[in-house]
C-alpha cells in the first residue's frame, strides 16, 4: 500500500471529524465523540462499524481475543478516538499493534482533547510505519 491509498476516504473521516469537533468542542468524554461521530458518519454516508470485533492472528491462528475499535470505516481503515490534551506515543504504538495483529494497512487516531482537532494517520506497509 501507498501512502496516499485511502486519501479520500482519510479525508471524509477527518472531515466529519472536524465537524463534530467544531459543533461539541473540547472537554467531553470519549464516549460523547463516539455517539456524535456516528451520527456524522450516517449523515455523511461513511461506512463504518462501531466497536465491532474484529480477529487477531498469531502466526495464522485466529485467537479467541478480539481487538474491538472504536470505529472500522470503508472495510479497511482502523480509527481511534480520544479525549486527552495531545497524543501519546503509547495512542501510536496502540494504532501499530492492532495494524500488525489484524492486517489492516491504516488506521487514524482523533484526539477531540485539545483545542484543535489532532490527527494523525498511521500507515503499515511490508512492516514499515509512516505517520503524517
Amino acid at each position: 500500500m501507498n501512502e496516499l491509498e485511502y486519501k479520500d476516504e482519510t479525508f471524509k473521516i477527518v472531515g466529519a471529524a472536524m465537524e463534530v469537533h467544531t459543533i461539541l468542542g473540547n472537554g467531553f468524554l470519549e464516549a460523547v465523540y463516539h455517539e456524535a461521530l456516528c451520527i456524522e458518519f450516517e449523515r455523511r454516508r461513511i461506512p463504518y462499524k462501531h466497536e465491532e470485533p474484529l480477529i487477531i492472528k498469531y502466526k495464522n491462528v485466529i485467537l479467541k481475543k478480539k481487538y474491538v475499535p472504536d470505529f472500522f470505516c470503508y472495510n479497511g481503515i482502523i480509527v481511534e478516538v480520544k479525549a486527552a490534551s495531545n497524543l501519546s506515543s503509547e495512542d501510536m504504538s496502540q494504532a501499530i499493534n492492532y495494524l500488525k495483529a489484524t492486517g489492516c494497512t491504516l488506521a487514524i487516531l482523533l484526539n477531540f482533547g485539545s483545542k484543535s482537532l489532532m490527527y494523525k494517520r498511521v500507515v503499515m506497509s511490508d512492516n514499515n510505519i509512516q505517520a503524517s
